[in-house]
């Protein structure tokens, strides 16, 4: 369960969510950053990643493609990383159960 960070979330992210969500990345250390969404749907569906974002463009890919990857999008996420990492942590179950979940391509979180 690796999950790949947008640049719209901090790039601290995947260090900090390590303990949960080890081998994650963010996009800055893939090399993509400023890169168009379909290439980085594509680096994280080649290379096993849950893509994480604020972005909604990214939502419009998932229900277009569908899955592989699975999106998690945190929606109307203007806040700091701390909230963001609080977010996810509290939500690592739902999260869990969600990327171990086939039939699903999208979850939805908001603070």
């Amino acid at each position: 369960m690796k999950l790949l960070f947008d640049e719209n979330l901090s790039r601290h992210l995947a260090r900090r969510l390590a303990d949960l969500f080890p081998n994650s990345s963010h996009v800055a250390h893939a090399g993509l950053l400023r890169a168009q969404d379909r290439e980085i749907w594509a680096f994280a569906e080649t290379n096993g990643f849950s893509l994480v974002t604020a972005d909604g463009d990214f939502y419009e890919l998932a229900i277009t493609l569908g899955s592989p990857p699975k999106l998690i999008w945190l929606r109307g996420c203007d806040y700091p990383t701390a909230l963001a990492e609080q977010l996810i942590r509290g939500q690592s179950v739902r999260i869990a159960e969600f990327l171990a979940d086939a039939d699903r391509a999208v979850l939805i979180l908001r603070p």
